[in-house]
């Protein structure tokens, strides 16, 4: 679900400073990327390049963490 500006429960993903690496095959990046997903998993912050979720979608999907995938 989507939350307006400034409004949510504070444990989204929110873009953090420096460089974003996926969590699943290394791949960096400079700043946020829109089609990279964001995914909070036992509180911390995990990133995946659109290669990586695209091959996982279903996984992402059923929300299954990434040790599953």
């Amino acid at each position: 679900m989507t939350s307006l500006p400034g409004v949510g429960d504070g444990g989204g993903c929110q873009a953090q400073p420096g460089p974003f690496v996926c969590a699943r095959c290394g791949t960096r990046a400079e700043g946020p990327v829109l089609t990279w997903t964001c995914s909070l998993e036992d509180g911390d912050r995990q990133y995946f390049c659109d290669v990586c979720s695209r091959e996982n979608l279903r996984a992402i999907e059923g929300r299954l963490d990434s040790a599953w995938w």
